[in-house]
């Protein structure tokens, strides 16, 4: 089979296109015959290496998979003895176990759920990863109606599913991005776009119930100026280059330590790989409640330019990688 692989740490450079074995599966995993798949900072991570604490997982002198990319959508095409909810034909997303970047790629059957009936290849590829963070830190961040939530990166990968997820729950999201994602913002359903260009969040104090931060480059002060006294910040995401031991994991893993010492409750928001929370997202993307924003596609040979792009730190919605 045709994938991307990369045999050392570096930039999107050490990435080239190349036939591979295609790989085999264990009796609790599924062959899946790659359609589409996501680029995220994950991805990004895993290619340079940085922050180091990631080579903990992904191997400390090389990448230990050499295909990058875990969001996919595809048709699985073969299943180990184990698998008793999928079946070869059945179109699937999820995240992988042997890297997307490739025509095909073997999943844990429990990280895979039946695609969504309306969505494209490309669509369903942009769920797993970030529409799956989104919830999750709708959950930690405790929203419910009647809450005024602020979610910072509101035009990126995970930001755009959580406004549509914070506005679906009957709460009130106010969107923070540049201005050239201000008008696709409100169309996802904020209430209110602060261009981070002309305004900074704390403009008008303590003004939100919570806050969703996908960037992660505002100091904790800053965040807690403008969360209420009994609010709760969500830390999303993690890997900033500026921190290259722990990056953004750090303040991800303190969080619970430093809540107690100032105000407002924060949470360092860890997404499980779970087909669960798929299955409770499909319902809600076949009736319409949450639509994936997919920014930009390219074609399988064309991923480091993806890759190139997404750290460029801009990217609307999610850059996908069409395979087929």
């Amino acid at each position: 089979m045709k994938a991307i692989v990369s045999d050392r740490y570096g930039s999107a450079d050490v990435l080239r296109l190349q036939d591979v074995e295609t790989p085999s599966i264990g009796d609790d995993e599924v062959l899946v015959e790659v359609h589409a798949a996501a680029a995220d900072p994950g991805v990004w991570i895993m290619m340079t290496g940085r922050p180091f604490a990631a080579r903990l997982a992904g191997g400390l002198r090389r990448p230990r998979v050499p295909v990058p990319g875990r969001s996919h959508a595809g048709v699985v095409t073969a299943v180990g003895a184990r698998v008793t909810r999928l079946r070869p034909g059945d179109a699937v997303y999820g995240t992988a176990r042997s890297g997307s970047f490739a025509e095909f790629t073997v999943a844990r059957e429990r990280r895979l759920a039946r695609m969504p009936g309306n969505l494209t290849f490309a669509q369903a590829a942009a769920v797993p990863i970030s529409a799956v963070t989104a919830l999750q830190a709708v959950r930690d961040a405790r929203i419910m109606a009647g809450r005024r939530v602020l979610v910072i990166g509101a035009g990126g990968g995970v930001g755009t599913f959580a406004v549509q997820l914070i506005k679906q729950r009957g709460a009130t999201p106010i969107g923070v991005c540049g201005p050239s994602k201000v008008s696709l913002v409100r169309s996802l359903g904020a209430a209110d776009v602060i261009d981070y260009t002309r305004h900074e969040i704390d403009a008008s104090g303590g003004a939100y119930d919570a806050i969703i931060d996908t960037a992660g480059n505002r100091p904790l002060s800053l965040l807690r100026r403008a969360v209420t006294a009994d609010g709760t910040i969500a830390l999303v995401g993690g890997g900033h280059a500026r921190w290259p031991v722990m990056g953004g994991f750090g303040r991800q893993l303190a969080a619970p330590l430093i809540s107690p010492f100032g105000k407002a409750r924060l949470v360092g928001v860890t997404a499980r790989e779970h087909h669960d929370d798929l299955d409770e997202l499909t319902p809600l993307l076949e009736s319409g409640a949450i639509t994936p924003v997919v920014g930009r596609t390219y074609p399988l040979a064309q991923a480091p330019d993806a890759i190139r792009h997404l750290e460029e730190g801009h990217a609307t919605g999610k850059l996908v990688i069409t395979v087929r």
